[in-house]
């Protein structure tokens, strides 16, 4: 666990008072990666003043202060590979634009550091592979620095349907930097809050369905999940390998672009491979006028669902149309039976994939199957303090994948949600992509009944494997709020030049002020209540 202390709302009173005002320009929370690689290469600053000025503010913030809970663990080795790499960039130069960038990764991606991969679970505390996974790997050809891991939702969100959102038994529950009362979303709860509070200039979050959009979206940063294939899956926890990816965390949206670059390394991982699948440069296409002449589809949530974020999603759309863009008001399609079978698929699969996760294992464990694994939590009362643990149940009563169930949900998902699904309204309109509202604003932390979701459209790409970005595109009373780009697999080149247009009109991303709580300023607005 963490160690938190300190003074709350002093701390709280003097960063929301330094929110509101300018800061210094050797603040590296105000810093893009962009900019922290100009300063570096202009000698300005060093890697070893960058992962000081870091890990000072994730003490200052992130465990003492408003306590958001955000980071697990500081890499020991931080400094170490900051100072190596500071005499590599005088004597060779910079690898490339991530040289000496500190990075954060979710805690259920290894790295050869000495640093547990616990995905918060207490079973997992003494999960000390000393291997990189292959993004981390090319994150380090990359010269980045591991700077350590995040918090997250348990088990990436997959222990029970009730679960409070943002909460491990490890790390404890990471609250939103905007708002501290509301939830940060999860899974990469830790990933968005982090980057959204500048704790590192960039995070990389997982997703197996909305783990990467929603937490980016309720933290006010740009999320990225790739098409599956892109980037490998081999040494991080598994949920499901159908549909589970890593993907960049960030500011915005160039840092996305380069993050992403850096996690596909040399060639994409492309299992399996796919004639669409090249390594790219997802910085070529980011111009102000990448918008002009695309024509868009506009997905909206059902009418009186999250209603009040409509004044926000019309001005996006607005600034959609000024750029050039060509909207066009389109439907879901009816797919009954989606639902249905990614519910199969993601169950089935994680008994499988964790099963043969923890089995592979050369870490000193307690646990070696999802069987185990439960009677684990059964038996260790901080785990099941505050929900359950009926999705490992369902898991574990799940038929092995060679079964004629699963591989028929499995074909029927890819089948909806994808050729049915998005690349219909894609042909049938002749679109270049799609956006929507990513989500609502974040809910208040519910730790009774558990994190409910004020809805999204993360399921068909998620389900699909095709690629999703979300861009900050407004705030409500200091809430925001994300605009999401989905399009074909393989395209996120186009996402992202469409998302970059569209954050340079909007200028839409606020920073945090560490609030404790918006629910006060009802009381302006309540009638006075007759006395008794």
């Amino acid at each position: 666990m963490l160690s938190m202390k300190g003074s709350f709302w002093a701390v709280v009173a003097t960063l929301a008072a330094a929110a509101g005002a300018a800061h210094a320009a050797d603040d590296p929370d105000t810093r893009t990666l962009s900019e922290l690689r100009a300063d570096l290469d202009a000698r300005k600053t060093t890697s070893v003043e960058l992962v000081e000025a870091f890990t000072r503010r994730i003490e200052a913030i992130d465990r003492n202060g408003p306590q958001l809970r955000s980071v697990i663990a500081i890499n020991p080795d931080a400094l170490k590979q900051a100072r190596a790499l500071d005499k590599e960039l005088q004597t060779k130069g910079p690898r490339g634009p991530l040289h000496g960038i500190p990075v954060l990764l979710k805690d259920n991606i290894e790295s050869a550091d000495p640093m547990p991969t616990t995905a918060g679970s207490l079973a997992l505390v003494n999960n000390l592979t000393k291997r990189d996974a292959p993004i981390a790997a090319n994150l380090r050809a990359a010269g980045a620095i591991i700077l350590g891991k995040t918090n997250l939702s348990e088990w990436a969100n997959f222990r029970s349907r009730s679960s409070t959102s943002g909460w491990s038994a490890v790390g404890g529950l990471t609250k939103n930097p905007h708002v501290l009362d509301r939830t940060p979303c999860g899974s990469s709860a830790g990933s968005g809050a982090a980057v959204a509070a500048g704790l590192a200039p960039v995070a990389v979050g997982t997703e197996t369905d909305g783990s990467i959009i929603c937490p980016s979206a309720m933290n006010g940063i740009v999320g990225l999940k790739p098409t599956l294939g892109l980037l490998s899956g081999k040494h991080i926890i598994p949920i499901a390998h159908s549909q589970d990816t890593a993907g960049p965390m960030t500011t915005n949206v160039k840092d996305a672009a380069l993050l992403l670059a850096a996690l596909v390394g040399d060639a994409p991982a492309c299992d399996p491979p796919s004639a669409g699948c090249a390594k790219s440069d997802y910085t070529k296409g980011l111009v102000p006028t990448a918008l002009n002449g695309k024509r868009i589809g506009v997905l909206r949530f059902e009418p009186g669902r999250n209603a009040y974020i409509t004044p926000v999603y019309e001005r996006a759309l607005d600034h959609l149309k000024e750029a050039g863009a060509t909207l066009i008001e389109i439907e879901m399609p009816d797919l009954p039976g989606v639902d249905a079978a990614e519910d199969m698929v993601l169950h089935a699969e994680f008994k499988a994939d964790l099963t043969a996760y923890l089995a592979g294992s050369p870490a000193k464990i307690p646990v070696r199957s999802l069987e185990q694994l439960i009677e684990f939590n059964k038996k260790t009362p901080a785990e099941l303090a505050l929900f359950g643990q009926d999705t490992f149940e369902k898991a574990n009563g799940m038929p092995p994948l060679t079964d004629a169930k699963y591989m028929t949900a499995r074909a029927d998902g890819k089948r909806l949600a994808g050729v049915q699904g998005i690349m219909k309204m894609l042909a049938e309109n002749k679109l270049d992509l799609i956006v929507a509202p990513s989500t609502g604003v974040a809910p208040r932390v519910d730790s009774i009944n558990g994190t409910r979701s004020p809805g999204s459209f993360t399921s068909l790409p998620a389900v699909a494997g095709y690629p999703h970005l979300t861009v900050p595109m407004g705030e409500l009373k200091g809430l925001p709020l994300g605009m999401s780009f989905i399009g074909a697999p393989w395209s996120e080149d186009v996402l992202l030049s469409a998302g970059y247009a569209f954050e340079q009109r909007a200028k839409a991303r606020i920073t945090p002020k560490f609030t404790p709580t918006i629910e006060t300023e009802q009381k302006a607005f309540a009638p006075a209540l007759p006395s008794l």
